[in-house]
């Protein structure tokens, strides 16, 4: 409505403001007007006693003397009446008509002209007179003594209507009314254009503001005065540049936050005051990811561990950072927790999670490698010492014995060649030696092969292998033939630690940017404490929980993992014990150019 806009407003303000000054002027002049009209006529009236005094007090009662006054008030609507001894003795309306106003019998019966006949002064009043008809008539009196030189005492009175009076003040009344309904009008019509002028500026003002509220920095406000208003739309204009300006810096900010954030190898979580997660990076989301599978899947807001928990707790009421180590899914996790100030006020924590697994175990694994090979060449070599020193001492009693003897003698070399090989391949891997030939590669066909292999071993030992493939672009940049040497590691260790009845699954899925390959299995699960070294060289699963008691080198995760990462791609591992395990590997397909 127009009554809310400021249009509206001010042209009310306007108009009330001028509607009071034109009342109160109006009652003013309707006053002023009145008294003037009455003076006029109480000066009349004055001048025409002190003259009809002047003229009987030279004439006396004579008859020259009333003709002169009958003259004199017969002019005008002003009626005179001269008392003697308080009686009335002569009036101007003698032998009238019916049309005279008031007898001088029935002015007597007022009250207030006895008072001022009574008086030896001349009195100027105005008497109310109320007739048979219970209508009443304003009058202005004037009552005079004089003398004509007798012994009667004579009194003049002279009174006037205010009919005609009245008359005069309505027509008065009624040009005043009329000049100010004039002065509204025109009042009207300016109030409403200057408000809309001063206006307009505001409300284009008012439109950018709401474009500038929608993000629309680029709406300039025009300046078409150089007042105040024209100040404020300069002030505006600075305002909304400067706004821009720090949009666009918050937004830089942000964007390099973010980048920082996601390119960070330390995991990094904001909570605010109650706890609730606000911000996670990708390696803050993987611990939390773990710690979820660890945890059977929990909802979101148990997805933090306890230790975490009471960490935030103690650092809010405390105001101080903290630090506590956490294990999950056999890893090491370091948190540090530090608060969030806004001003003096506590109003959130970041935690920095960081993974110090590897770092715990580089010297272990130092050590324990010179310690894992000796160890790997030590069976073998001593079993080669032994037989052919019983094949020099001539143990064998038989040629059958003699070639188990050598047949002993051929795998154990067989088997230290596997682990020479292995450890150089190993090397040559971490050194960069070792070439890939990168070609386009069906992944679907490649482990179909793969599958094709590993199924009549499958069936030797009880297990159900299920394959499965998911999408319809399964070609990747890859050596195809260490790709199947991933396959056929992760697949042969499946198929040694599951148990007779168990299934195995092979499964390769498209991605959004490339494949996943996963190989599950029903088998014992590989203990939390031992799943951060699956990788490393030497690991080897406790051979309790093994089906396959002749056991390997330790090397193959190891050597898978470098397959791996020289593809680009990532490894990852989840296990409970009893459950089975999963290995994922993830690689990123890249556009090629041309």
């Amino acid at each position: 409505m127009i009554w809310k806009s400021v249009v509206g407003k001010l042209w009310l303000t306007i108009l009330l403001l001028v509607s009071a000054v034109l009342i109160v002027l109006m009652a003013l002049l309707f006053q002023f007007f009145e008294n003037m009209h009455l003076s006029q006529i109480e000066d009349e009236l004055g001048g025409h006693a002190s003259f009809i005094i002047s003229i009987m007090e030279d004439e006396g009662d004579s008859l020259n003397g009333m003709e002169t006054v009958q003259q004199l008030t017969e002019t005008s609507e002003t009626h005179a009446i001269i008392f003697r001894d308080e009686v009335p003795y002569w009036n101007t309306f003698q032998g009238a008509s019916d049309e005279v106003i008031i007898s001088p019998s029935e002015l007597m019966q007022v009250d207030e002209l006895s008072a001022v006949l009574s008086g030896d002064v001349p009195v100027t009043t105005q008497l109310t007179y109320e007739d048979a008809n219970l209508e009443e008539t304003d009058f202005i009196v004037v009552a005079a003594p004089f003398e004509t030189g007798g012994m009667a005492d004579y009194s003049l009175l002279l009174y006037q209507s205010l009919e005609v009076t009245e008359e005069t003040t309505q027509e008065t009344r009624r040009l005043i009314l009329l000049a100010g309904g004039i002065g509204f009008v025109l009042t009207t019509f300016f109030a409403f254009f200057l408000s809309s002028r001063v206006t307009a500026p505001l409300r284009t003002m008012r439109q950018s503001a709401l474009e500038v509220a929608k993000g629309k920095f680029d709406t300039p406000v025009p300046m078409v005065t150089r007042d105040e208003i024209g100040q404020l739309a300069i002030a505006f204009n600075r305002m909304r540049r400067q706004l821009n300006s720090n949009l666009e810096a918050l937004n830089q900010e942000k964007e390099q936050l973010s980048r920082v954030l996601s390119s960070m190898a330390d995991g990094v979580i904001t909570m605010n005051r109650q706890g609730y997660l606000l911000v996670s990076n990708p390696p803050a989301e993987s611990f939390l990811n773990s710690y979820r599978y660890e945890q059977e899947g929990e909802t979101i807001e148990e997805q933090l561990p306890e230790e975490m928990m009471s960490l935030f707790e103690t650092v809010v009421a405390t105001e101080k950072e903290q630090m506590t180590e956490i294990k999950v899914q056999g890893r090491s996790y370091g948190v540090l927790m530090t608060p969030l100030y806004h001003d003096t006020f506590v109003r959130g924590v970041v935690a920095v999670i960081r993974d110090m697994t590897e770092e715990r175990q580089n010297d272990k694994l130092r050590k324990d490698f010179i310690a894992n090979v000796s160890h790997e060449l030590r069976t073998p070599i001593a079993m080669l010492q032994g037989y052919s020193e019983a094949m020099i001492d001539d143990v064998a009693q038989s040629r059958e014995e003699e070639k188990e003897m050598s047949q002993i003698i051929y795998d154990e070399s067989l088997r230290m060649g596997r682990l020479v090989n292995e450890l150089l391949d190993m090397a040559r891997m971490e050194a960069g030696q070792l070439a890939f030939r990168l070609e386009p590669v069906d992944l679907f066909v490649l482990s179909e092969k793969v599958y094709r292999k590993f199924k009549p071993m499958a069936e030797e030992a009880d297990i159900v292998l299920n394959y499965e493939t998911d999408g319809s672009n399964p070609w990747i940049e890859a050596d195809p033939d260490r790709i199947e040497q991933v396959m056929t590691n992760l697949l042969h260790n499946a198929l040694r630690h599951t148990p007779r009845d168990g299934s195995m699954t092979l499964k390769v899925t498209e991605q959004a940017d490339g494949l996943q390959i996963d190989v599950k299995d029903s088998g014992a699960g590989i203990p939390e404490k031992d799943l951060p070294f699956v990788f490393e060289r030497f690991y080897k699963g406790d051979k309790a929980r093994t089906r396959d008691v002749s056991g390997g080198t330790g090397l193959g995760l190891a050597i898978v993992k470098n397959i791996v990462d020289n593809h680009g791609g990532e490894i990852s591992v989840q296990s409970m014990i009893d459950k089975g395990s999963t290995f994922t590997v993830y690689l990123k397909r890249e556009e090629r150019e041309g």
